[in-house]
């Protein structure tokens, strides 16, 4: 079985195989946002391990929706020239490049920011990190609809192939699609069909500047593991909702809501999710958790549960996994460096 190292092509992109960097917070950025060269030397060597789809980290589309005051950011102009090393990095290393566009929510531990979310409820009051949030009003709400537009152009004029939309982990966009943090009684809380309109109004703006040719992937976390939350089949009713505005892939991960959840970690635990996203949204999908083997891989693969596999401390322990592992497995990859051939 060699699913794993087979190409998967999507609109205008092709991938030379089935295994996608997840975008991992570095914590190493400028405290403007800026990227530094650390970061072009990170991506660009998991590329030239062999990894198809390279997704930068969580990049703050302002400054309030930075997780941290290292996070990458591109909230403005001044951010797309190191964005732009980034992205030529993985190419010259025959990766695609993406990046996840994010805003942190109530998850904010920036300091100085101004800490915004559906709804007034901090995220875990017994941490001292976490502020208790401003409720969005309407005005706040058409402003980050808007960074994530400008974001989005950024993304492109930095020469990024792939956009992805962070819908999960808890943070603002997970926020407004949660009923366990969403308690608004307007037209942005209370039913699925409401709680998913923030993400609709997020999804139409940024499809008006990436263009109709490129993929645009959403992750979304398919379980917040804690009762009265959102599970795999209410997540995928709110996919469903937004899927033919321009979603072309579902990257499925899951919890980060709230700090109470039960989470049955263990390897490929978050499969079963991506398994319903996929049946009920007929979406190509991304799904992963704790894969560290080629066997783990192909074993999903081969079953349909997923399209793509997503790697991520794998990749961290080890950039060149997906060379090691199609040697391992007997498969003779074109894309070795010519400089490691011999070995």
């Amino acid at each position: 079985m060699n699913n794993l190292f087979t190409p998967f092509s999507i609109k205008n992109v092709t991938l030379r195989n089935r295994i996608v960097m997840a975008p991992m917070c570095m914590y190493s950025a400028k405290e403007d946002g800026r990227a530094t060269s650390w970061h072009s030397f990170h991506y660009r060597t998991r590329a030239q391990g062999g990894t198809a789809l390279i997704i930068v980290e969580a990049t703050a589309v302002e400054s309030q929706g930075r997780i941290s005051s290292r996070d990458l950011g591109i909230w403005d102009d001044s951010h797309i020239s190191g964005l732009k090393d980034i992205a030529l990095s993985i190419k010259k290393e025959g990766a695609v490049p993406a990046i996840q566009l994010a805003h942190a929510g109530r998850k904010c531990c920036a300091a100085g920011e101004d800490v915004i979310a559906p709804s007034a409820l901090n995220f875990d009051p017994s941490d001292k990190q976490y502020k208790t949030p401003r409720e969005m009003g309407i005005e706040d709400i058409d402003r980050v609809v808007l960074a994530f537009k400008n974001a989005a152009r950024r993304a492109l004029e930095a020469g990024f192939e792939v956009l992805e939309i962070h819908g999960a982990h808890g943070y603002l966009i997970n926020e407004f699609l949660s009923p366990l943090c969403n308690q608004r009684e307007d037209d942005f809380g209370g039913t699925p069909v409401q709680r998913g309109e923030f993400l609709k109004r997020v999804v139409d703006a940024v499809r008006t500047v990436w263009t109709d040719e490129k993929p645009l992937i959403l992750r979304v976390s398919g379980m917040d593991y804690a009762e009265g939350g959102n599970r795999s089949e209410d997540v995928a009713q709110m996919v469903n909702l937004v899927k033919d505005r321009g979603i072309d892939i579902v990257h499925v991960s899951s919890g980060g809501v709230v700090p109470y959840a039960s989470i049955p970690v263990g390897p490929g635990y978050q499969i079963p999710s991506a398994r319903v996203l996929k049946d009920l949204t007929g979406l190509p999908v991304v799904g992963g958790g704790l894969i560290t083997s080629h066997t783990q891989a192909e074993e999903i693969l081969s079953s349909g549960d997923t399209d793509l596999i997503f790697l991520g401390r794998q990749l961290l322990r080890n950039p060149y996994f997906p060379l090691l592992s199609a040697k391992e497995s007997g498969v003779s990859l074109p894309y070795w460096p010519v400089q490691y051939a011999r070995a």
